[in-house]
């Protein structure tokens, strides 16, 4: 869910880079309003590392081959500081592993980054429309949507900036197949990272119940 150097144009490339650094901002204004700033920055370096990492896990999914995001579990346990998080681990993954580009960069962290401060602010909704449900489900429950809409919400984003700044030298009918073929290829993918954020959520509730936003 990278898009490469050279598709899109020049300004919107510079407007990615601008929308990025105010939600940088925000965040961080956020994240420095908190008691202790400094108390989650090693689990928001693990998890970056993580973020980093699943990047070069490929699931197949006919017909095309997928890889996991974990921005929706960024997003549920790392709260505000899910964007710089991303932000970063996409920089790395640009100049390490050619995935993506330091120009499409601000776009691309707006893709991944956005979706993952709503994942955050879904799984707080526990707080209000989880009252009466025992609190491990709610978590669960909570996890899993915020885990799936956070690579739905993603791949939205990534496919209307695709189709809608394709190259004119493409070609459109084949281009729609594939992007037709990636849109199917990606529901099984909201399902897997639902259930996987939804399961580390609820092992960490178990035996780190510290390393969850309150």
């Amino acid at each position: 869910m990278h898009i490469s150097e050279g598709i899109l144009p020049a300004h919107l490339c510079i407007s990615g880079y601008g929308i990025t650094s105010l939600i940088t901002w925000y965040s961080l204004r956020q994240i420095n309003r908190l008691p202790n700033p400094q108390a989650s920055i090693p689990k928001a370096s693990l998890l970056t590392a993580a973020f980093f990492v699943a990047s070069s896990i490929h699931i197949p999914i006919p017909p095309a081959s997928v890889h996991l995001v974990l921005n929706g579990l960024l997003g549920t346990v790392l709260g505000y500081y899910a964007f710089p998080a991303i932000l970063v681990g996409l920089f790395f993954q640009a100049i390490m592993f050619g995935h993506g580009g330091l120009t499409t960069l601000g776009i691309n962290a707006l893709i991944v980054g956005i979706p993952a401060l709503l994942a955050y602010q879904i799984f707080q909704l526990r707080h209000v429309l989880g009252n009466g449900i025992k609190e491990s489900l709610s978590m669960s429950i909570f996890g899993f949507i915020a885990g799936a809409s956070a690579i739905g919400v993603s791949s939205l984003i990534f496919f209307t900036i695709i189709i809608t700044n394709v190259p004119s030298g493409f070609d459109s009918s084949l281009e729609q197949k594939v992007i037709y073929g990636l849109i199917i290829s990606h529901i099984p993918l909201m399902g897997i990272e639902g259930i996987l954020t939804a399961m580390i959520i609820s092992f960490l509730r178990r035996v780190m119940p510290e390393l969850l936003p309150s």
